[in-house]
């Protein structure tokens, strides 16, 4: 799933293991493993080896790491037969079938093509549109959350608070989204979208402030900026107190530098105060989440610990505690308020967790509750097959030894504001309603808490009250790397 950490590095034998948080062999015996960075280079993928790559071979593969690595071994079916099952994802979905229903791996453990994993995690490459597109399925509708800079959408007008009405290929065979999610769900709307490869070209019906018309836009290739340009950074002046407004899209390699520059700037003009918006980000590298957090660890000292990886019993070599570093760019805040939705996870969680027990109740989740994701993947590779299993191997707890927030973030933190996501103004805008219930917990004002009735209220339910509000992110059944890891993408 879109939900990993990544970039923890380990000794494992002559190879080095690499955690996230998102070789050769034949048929009757498991390749050697080997492991490549995310975001890194791995071995040159050739076109797949007959027999080493054969539907049976990668699915005995997937077995036997599945048996050495997984954090609940004690769920994996005995002696589970492959030859029932049409795909290796199919099989894979089969062998952690009685963790999902304990809500432990909610398809956080999946099989997935290297070198577009790495392509992602390095640059934000992928092929698309451009734009996070948002449903609602009792109304009938489907919005745009976001739009990215130098992407198809943004050039041809589509923005967030652009609502979709109609997708097609032509002039003749547009079909409403409302005709769309009644008929098929949101599965329907996906696949009218059509496939994740440059040059697919869809014409959409839009509605935003400059009326209805008719848009064709076309799938290309382009490099997501992790902080956006528009507005990923900026500063709130609400009644003379200046709020530092960060929002993070995901968790890549491009990231790092961009995060330094804005708490330079932050740190240069005073700022004490900060909203974190993580709405829509789903996860990504595990070292930049860590940098992160110690940008916001102005306050802490090189033996505070920042989180705690812990591996099953017969792996726990691998364990690992990392430990703040201050940074040259980093702050020292007196409140932070993060931003988060049920498309918030995994390295998102990790940093709001790690500042958590500093903070207290200075420390606030805005919006609803999170995805839920204390868990993370190691990547192994079958570079001939173009195979990377993502298989969860670990937990993460912070200094307090929080961890284990499977219904999300919303236990752990000691305040809270719900608010609902505001498409219809701008990320950035004092006046959005998230934006505003963090100002208003920064500055002291009251706020209605999330409840524990949203606690457990995962994606897909139908009573809004009980979410938070009423959109969810549009999903592929089979995504992309890309949109593993930045919900909503096409």
């Amino acid at each position: 799933m879109r939900k990993t950490l990544r970039n923890i590095i380990f000794a494992v034998s002559a190879s080095s293991l690499v955690i996230s948080c998102g070789g050769g062999g034949s048929s009757n015996a498991p390749a050697p493993i080997t492991i490549a960075p995310p975001g890194g280079t791995s071995a040159a993928t050739s076109p797949p080896v007959s027999g080493v790559c054969s539907l049976r071979a990668r699915q005995d593969w997937v077995a036997a790491r599945m048996d050495e690595w997984y954090l609940f071994p004690e769920t994996l079916p005995v002696g589970l037969d492959p030859s029932g099952f049409s795909t290796v994802t199919d099989f894979l979905n089969a062998l952690t079938a009685a963790a999902r229903a304990q809500d432990r791996d909610n398809f956080f453990t999946f099989i997935t093509s290297i070198q577009q994993e790495n392509a992602f995690f390095s640059s934000g490459s992928n092929a698309g549109f451009g734009i996070r597109i948002a449903y609602d399925v009792p109304g009938g509708r489907a919005f745009i959350a976001e739009a990215f800079e130098g992407a198809p959408g943004l050039a041809a007008g589509i923005d967030r608070g652009t609502e979709l009405l109609a997708i097609g290929t032509n002039a003749n065979d547009l079909v409403t989204v409302s005709s769309l999610l009644a008929s098929g769900g949101p599965g329907a709307v996906s696949s009218a979208l059509g496939p994740s490869t440059a040059g697919v070209t869809r014409l959409f019906r839009i509605r935003n402030a400059n009326g209805t018309n008719t848009v064709s836009v076309t799938r290309a290739d382009f490099n997501i900026e992790a902080v956006s340009s528009r507005y990923g950074a900026r500063i709130i002046n609400d009644g003379g107190r200046r709020i530092g407004y960060f929002n993070l899209r995901t968790f890549i390699a491009t990231a790092n530098d961009q995060m330094r520059t804005a708490f330079a700037d932050f740190r240069a003009q005073g700022i004490t105060d900060f909203i974190i918006d993580f709405r829509y980000n789903g996860g990504g590298l595990v070292s930049t989440a860590e940098l992160l957090s110690n940008l916001l660890g102005g306050d802490r000292s090189p033996g505070d610990v920042l989180s705690r990886t812990t591996f099953r019993p017969s792996r726990n070599s691998n364990d690992r505690t990392a430990f703040f570093q201050q940074q040259p760019q980093s702050v020292r805040p007196l409140k932070i308020a993060f931003i988060g939705t049920r498309s918030t996870a995994s390295a998102s969680e990790l940093v709001m967790n790690s500042l958590n027990p500093f903070l207290g109740v200075n420390a606030a989740l805005i919006g609803t509750d999170t995805s839920g994701k204390p868990v993370g993947q190691i990547g192994l590779d079958q570079a001939a097959c173009d195979d990377r299993l993502r298989v969860i191997a670990f937990s993460t707890q912070n200094s307090a030894n929080e961890g284990f927030y499977y219904s999300g973030m919303a236990r752990l933190m000691r305040s809270s504001c719900t608010a609902t996501d505001d498409v219809t103004r701008p990320l950035g805008d004092p006046q959005e309603d998230s934006i505003a219930r963090a100002i208003d917990f920064i500055q002291g004002r009251s706020c209605t808490p999330i409840t524990p009735a949203q606690f457990s209220a995962k994606p897909g339910v139908s009573d809004p009250s009980q979410r938070g509000g009423a959109r969810e992110m549009l999903t592929p059944t089979a995504p992309t790397p890309a949109q593993r890891e930045v919900p909503g993408l096409f």
